[in-house]
């Protein structure tokens, strides 16, 4: 597991440390460093799968595209350094990547020497490891099929988290029964820890009664979604994943990669609300915090105080029944850009028992509260 993370010089941080726990939930204004934080971790992983990590900074690649050199270095910096400190599973790792030379026209930021060398220990570099983009793919009407992606890798996407693998990824653990889903993660009601079964189930947060199906056609995979009704022996005819609402193909990706997490993997998901219902939104956080309290490491980035505050629930349900998340395992942080220096500031919010938590800066998912009192007239 990630307990801590240092960024210098890179983006909007000229200096930036979080102490990260089992779910960590970044959070604020739009242009605050929340995504740079994220990009820091990609671009050590996208370096190390490329096999380039030795020799620099790949900024462009399969998990995250930055641009050039003068895009990733931080504009207020006073070197021209990329600077990144892990510590993970206990062990301090340290990368410096240097501008050699003034050209600014080049995709990779070369490597000091002396930068520590990663293992297939860490999840950041192994095959336990998801991440679900904002940018994820939209319904379609087939999804691609990559073997050596899916069966091997056990990726849900091909570039860029946009999940487009998912009905492969489905259909190829779907089907095989042996493959059943932590028990502490099953949906209240659903005794089975078949995966097909369980992602219907959570799916139902979203549309109550929906059964999701992923179908080989050729040389391509097909997402259906059949209804049932209240008494209904047989559910509905089968629709097109295009044919159904957008929040059961937006969450799928997410609700899939929750299911079939190992302990000690890594899950990165930024947006995790996008086209959800409030309550969906809120019962989909729920299922994160469960699987984070597995040993899972979470990473979210969210926009949503939906989501927040079924975090919140799930840390309150822990203390009064043990399911969710003990509050220990969890780490809020609030972003913000300091407007005279143009650089991030992050403020760790930690929760202090009965779902509150131990500070409330400004434009903390407060805006609600903030319109209902002039509303209110308060």
């Amino acid at each position: 597991m990630i307990t801590k993370l240092n960024i210098k010089n890179f983006k909007i941080h000229k200096s930036t440390t979080l102490d990260l726990r089992l779910l960590n939930i970044l959070a604020g204004k739009n242009s605050s460093g929340k995504s740079s934080i994220i990009q820091a971790l990609l671009l050590l992983r996208q370096s190390y799968l490329s096999g380039e990590l030795q020799n620099g900074l790949q900024l462009q690649g399969n998990l995250c595209n930055i641009g050039l050199i003068d895009d990733a270095i931080c504009e207020s910096a006073g070197e021209d350094a990329v600077e990144f400190q892990l510590i993970i599973n206990g062990e301090p790792m340290k990368w410096v990547f240097s501008r050699k030379s003034m050209d600014s026209f080049q995709n990779m930021i070369p490597s000091d020497k002396g930068n520590s060398t990663p293992t297939d220990m860490y999840s950041l570099f192994t095959n336990n490891f998801q991440y679900i983009g904002a940018a994820r793919l939209a319904p379609q009407e087939s999804y691609p099929i990559d073997t050596s992606a899916v069966e091997i890798k056990k990726q849900l996407s091909k570039e860029l988290g946009s999940c487009d693998l998912v009905a492969h990824y489905l259909y190829h653990y779907g089907k095989a029964k042996q493959y059943q889903i932590n028990a502490a993660l099953k949906y209240d009601g659903v005794d089975s820890l078949d995966l097909n079964e369980q992602v219907s189930a959570w799916e139902g947060i979203i549309n109550k009664g929906v059964n999701v199906l992923s179908q080989k056609e050729g040389k391509a995979f097909v997402l259906k979604y059949a209804f049932n009704k209240p008494g209904d022996f047989m559910p509905s005819k089968e629709f097109n994943a295009t044919n159904v609402g957008y929040g059961l193909s937006y969450a799928l990706p997410i609700i899939v990669a929750l299911l079939t997490a190992s302990p000690d993997s890594l899950i990165i998901i930024e947006n995790p609300e996008i086209h959800l219902h409030p309550q969906g939104q809120s019962e989909l956080a729920k299922l994160i915090a469960r699987t984070a309290q597995t040993g899972v490491q979470i990473i979210v980035e969210t926009h949503s105080d939906h989501i927040i505050n079924g975090i919140l629930v799930a840390t309150k349900q822990f203390e009064k029944e043990e399911v969710g998340i003990d509050r220990a395992n969890v780490q809020l942080f609030n972003c913000k850009k300091n407007d005279s220096t143009q650089t991030a500031e992050v403020l760790p919010i930690s929760i202090i028992g009965d779902g509150r938590i131990d500070v409330q800066p400004d434009g903390f998912f407060d805006q609600a509260e903030k319109d209902l009192s002039y509303l209110l007239e308060i």
